[in-house]
């Protein structure tokens, strides 16, 4: 019969193939977006929209939804054809899980085990609902895609409830699963080829509501860093750095924002992006001691996360800026100063852990 089929219909008869090997398409991220620098940037969310619709125009087995917030996520297939999946439309790629997220999670593994590329999507907080199948999904190996929005205090307004904290953390502990939070519009493209490529690897790429800056990847290292887990984004002129700067997601701009303001005094600064540990964490010794030299000691991680897991990043001279209680009900950018998230606060974590190393020396 597959013979026949195979004789009949050889291109559909190459896509199954390759459903069942987990191959991906012969130019299936050929559309891909670039992002050009920009001081306003965009969204996690918005950039990853425009990389998904890209991506699934090229990948017909790629299918998935929302648990009822699809034009907060920005995860709806938008190209023509596309379509809904319902009782009279078995060809539609979007699918409407309603608000239950356990149970998207659970209907999202099944789907992966039939060889479907399967995504679903919520705000970060409400990943707690989802975390026995994203577990099960590590277990048995399948490349479930979970995409996360709203993704830190940043939330604003909308509480602690709504605020997530403890969940990076949280996923980060799950053995198998690959954890990505990128930073600025290119690292969600480049986030996106990394989970793309996976065949028994879960993934949750985790994005933020607000804007973050575009970087200028000609004054900056190349966004293509991401498929290593963390990569050296920016580095002195001269001589070895002193001191290192480490973010991920939004917070990598205050990093960047920082290391201009340290750098104009004369320190010699490193900024590494970070936006996901387990990546990197695979990497050989000889790459991650030259993204993180164990001899510069002096060293500040800044996420608005729980604070736990990184002191193995940070060292003992080392500081976090992070996450110690729950957030708060209040404007962005007053939580940002509530919180300790601006450029002033990075740049004052600084020159303590490098007074801090200098007289540890």
């Amino acid at each position: 019969m597959l013979s026949g089929y195979r004789h009949d219909h050889p291109e559909l008869a190459d896509e199954l193939d390759r459903m069942q090997r987990r191959d991906l398409p012969d130019g299936w991220d050929r559309d891909l977006p670039t992002f050009e620098p920009d001081a306003k940037g965009l969204g996690g969310r918005d950039a990853s929209a425009k990389v998904l619709n890209a991506i699934a125009r090229n990948l017909p087995w790629l299918v998935g939804g929302s648990a009822d917030l699809a034009p907060s996520t920005k995860t709806r297939l938008t190209f023509d054809g596309a379509g809904d999946l319902g009782p009279t439309t078995p060809s539609g790629r979007n699918m409407h899980f309603g608000i239950r997220e356990h149970a998207m999670a659970a209907v999202l593994n099944g789907l992966a085990l039939t060889k479907l590329r399967a995504f679903g999507s919520t705000f970060f907080t409400f990943s707690d609902y989802l975390k026995p199948s994203i577990r099960l999904a590590s277990i048995i190996e399948v490349p479930v895609i979970h995409v996360y929005t709203h993704d830190s205090i940043g939330v604003g307004e909308d509480g602690p409830t709504h605020q997530p904290v403890e969940h990076l953390s949280a996923l980060r502990a799950i053995p198998g699963l690959v954890t990505l939070r990128p930073g600025d519009a290119n690292e969600v493209a480049e986030a996106w080829k990394v989970i793309m490529q996976l065949r028994h690897q879960p993934a949750a790429l985790v994005l933020s509501r607000q804007a973050m800056p575009t970087l200028d990847r000609t004054r900056f290292a190349p966004a293509s860093g991401v498929a290593r887990g963390a990569y050296v984004l920016a580095d002195p002129p001269r001589d070895e750095p002193e001191l290192i700067l480490i973010g991920t997601g939004s917070e990598l701009s205050l990093c960047v924002a920082a290391y201009e303001q340290l750098a104009a005094e004369g320190v010699r600064v490193r900024v590494v992006s970070m936006p996901s540990w387990e990546i990197f964490e695979q990497q050989p010794d000889s790459y991650r001691e030259s993204v993180l030299p164990p001899a510069v000691t002096a060293r500040v991680a800044v996420e608005q996360a729980s604070t736990f897991g990184w002191a193995a990043y940070v060292g003992p001279v080392g500081q976090v800026i992070g996450m110690k209680t729950f957030g708060a009900s209040a404007p962005l950018k007053a939580l940002q100063t509530k919180f300790g998230f601006t450029p002033e606060r990075v740049v004052a974590a600084a020159r303590e852990s490098l007074a801090r190393s200098r007289a540890a020396r």
